[in-house]
């Protein structure tokens, strides 16, 4: 059995998704999940799933040892970040070398890096009058948004899309691909 942790920082429509996804699997399941914002909607789904919730503070993930001991505590395998927005310290990933998985609303290299997430990306694309977009799951180094990529789908943009419109689309493909992506590569 392969045990996830899912760090979020906002919503947790992703975070619910692939826990809703792992609910029957007698081969992943998620253990715990933590954020960095006690205000943040991913508390509620947590507390709905019954699924544990850890808070950390950005101070405390940069240290990393009493995080590290908690991750430890539920035996995490594969650290999955579903719009987590602090940045992962670098005892973290070499704690946990390619097994620190996130989701990016673009089609990285391009609309990554620091400032880059939810609609200041869609906004970005579109301003930019990009014809192509999409989600770019990777693992997680220690630059943002730079980590190998696991996976990419892409999606036209229509001229007449809004950062709105495209932000739909986009949560549409990260709906259907990331828990399947997910399972596929712990499967492997």
């Amino acid at each position: 059995m392969k045990k996830l942790a899912i760090f979020g920082s906002g919503a947790g429509s992703n975070a619910e998704n692939i826990c809703v996804y792992f609910n029957n699997s007698s081969d992943i399941k998620v253990v715990m999940m933590c954020t960095n914002r006690k205000d943040a909607f991913i508390v509620e789904r947590a507390k709905k799933l019954k699924i544990p919730m850890v808070f950390t503070s950005k101070t405390e993930l940069e240290n990393f040892d009493d995080l590290a001991k908690i991750l430890e505590k539920y035996q995490v395998d594969y650290i999955i970040l579903a719009g987590f927005l602090l940045k992962i310290p670098s005892k973290m990933i070499e704690q946990y070398p390619n097994k620190i998985i996130n989701i990016h609303p673009a089609l990285l290299p391009k609309y990554g890096g620091k400032g880059m997430y939810g609609m200041n990306v869609h906004k970005a694309i579109i301003k930019n009058k990009e014809v192509v977009s999409g989600i770019t799951i990777h693992y997680v180094n220690k630059k943002y948004d730079e980590g190998p990529i696991i996976f990419q789908k892409e999606i036209k943009i229509n001229s007449s899309y809004t950062p709105n419109d495209l932000a739909n689309k986009i949560h549409d493909l990260e709906m259907e691909y990331f828990p399947k992506i997910v399972e596929n590569l712990l499967n492997l």
